[in-house]
């Protein structure tokens, strides 16, 4: 998912984004440590990206970080 678009959503569109994101990654984690192989293994890199850009919205709304310099 594109930043741009994490950032043009309302805070609770994006803590519904988190929990659904945390929940698939919890179970594809599951399913690594069963010795099951995934279909798509790049999947848990991008859904560890995603809640990473999430967490970014996060604290530049609270003043955390200056992207503007």
């Amino acid at each position: 998912m594109k930043y741009d678009k994490i950032k043009a959503m309302s805070e609770e569109e994006k803590n519904n984004l988190m929990t659904e994101l945390k929940m698939k990654l919890l179970k594809l984690n599951l399913q690594v440590s069963t010795g099951t192989t995934l279909k798509k293994p790049k999947e848990i890199r991008e859904i560890k990206k995603d809640i990473a850009r999430i967490l970014t919205t996060f604290n530049e709304q609270k003043g955390g970080l200056n992207t503007k310099t």
